[in-house]
């Protein structure tokens, strides 16, 4: 087991290696980033001021090296729009997005998981019919859509809930929902395909015709074994929605690290791009881990070699 912590710990500090050169390279697509960086009045003494003090003017390979070792240093830059550390900037609007992201996962897992057992055990029913539809529908529903719809309807018609706003346990009502439906509607339907099949097999039949009650078949046995694939989506979609709230807090102003790299990007504040990407992708990276270790104590056959 720990030997194979440590590789995958090994295998996460390469990908984060890949993902570093790719930050880096945000600034380099779109042509000169002392260019893109500043108005379109600026001198050419101007550009040239900003390209030797950011290191514009040395090889590029050099340019990668300073980089990476005050990324070492947690130093990505100063931000252009904050005038402070980009890194304390994104750090500083981290917690809201945690929050969003933590609250629609919550809301997936205690909707998503019982509406899909609940529709395996009533397969073919009107209950599974409905819900299965339910699920569909909330597959099919893009999130910014729900959202302008629940602002329009629940804000400005009937004045139930605030459009936006944070800190308040109101606030979190709309955007929740916005980026937990889809999530909640796939761990749905795949909770109900796993439940089906698990209570196909052989040993569910074996611990009925012993008499077990049915919660001991269903909680000891059946979601036992129908957890690895559950485990691994709720892992995903964690990840996806810590990384994936950009259009939620953009439509509710939701003052969070997605929101903040969409202003960043409008304003050529590649700092803050370049650490928001990062961090989100050192989120990502762990869950993954994390993930991996979980299927060695739900399932003993697993064996990592």
């Amino acid at each position: 087991m720990t030997g194979f912590i440590v590789r995958r710990m090994f295998q996460a500090i390469v990908l984060m290696k890949f993902v570093l050169i790719f930050v880096f390279l945000l600034l380099h697509l779109s042509g000169d980033p002392a260019r893109i960086m500043l108005p379109d009045d600026a001198t050419e003494e101007d550009i040239a001021e900003l390209r030797n003090e950011m290191g514009l003017d040395k090889p590029l390979l050099t340019q990668y090296l300073i980089f990476f070792r005050n990324v070492l240093r947690g130093n990505f830059g100063e931000s252009f729009e904050h005038g402070e550390s980009a890194l304390k900037v994104v750090l500083e609007h981290l917690p809201a997005t945690i929050e969003l992201a933590s609250a629609a996962f919550i809301m997936s897992v205690i909707i998503g998981l019982p509406f899909g057992c609940i529709a395996a055990l009533k397969e073919n029913t009107v209950y599974d019919k409905g819900l299965m539809f339910g699920a569909v529908l909330g597959q099919a529903v893009p999130d910014f859509w729900l959202g302008l719809m629940m602002i329009l309807f629940f804000s400005v018609k009937l004045g139930w809930l605030p459009p936006f706003g944070y800190g308040e346990p109101v606030h979190f009502i709309m955007p929740t929902i916005a980026a937990g439906v889809f999530h909640t509607a796939r761990l749905a339907r795949l909770m109900r395909s796993e439940m089906l099949e698990v209570l196909r097999q052989d040993y569910i039949l074996t611990a009925y015709s012993k008499g077990l009650a049915e919660k001991v078949v269903l909680f000891k046995h059946a979601l036992k074994n129908s957890a690895i694939p559950i485990v691994t989506i709720l892992g995903l979609d964690l990840a996806l929605t810590l990384g994936g709230t950009v259009i939620t807090e953009t439509v509710f102003a939701w003052p969070g690290v997605g929101r903040l790299t969409v202003a960043a990007i409008h304003h050529r504040d590649y700092p803050i791009v370049q650490a928001a990407v990062f961090l989100l992708a050192l989120g990502f990276v762990g869950i993954n881990l994390l993930v991996d270790i979980i299927y060695t104590y739900l399932d003993p056959r697993i064996q990592y070699r």
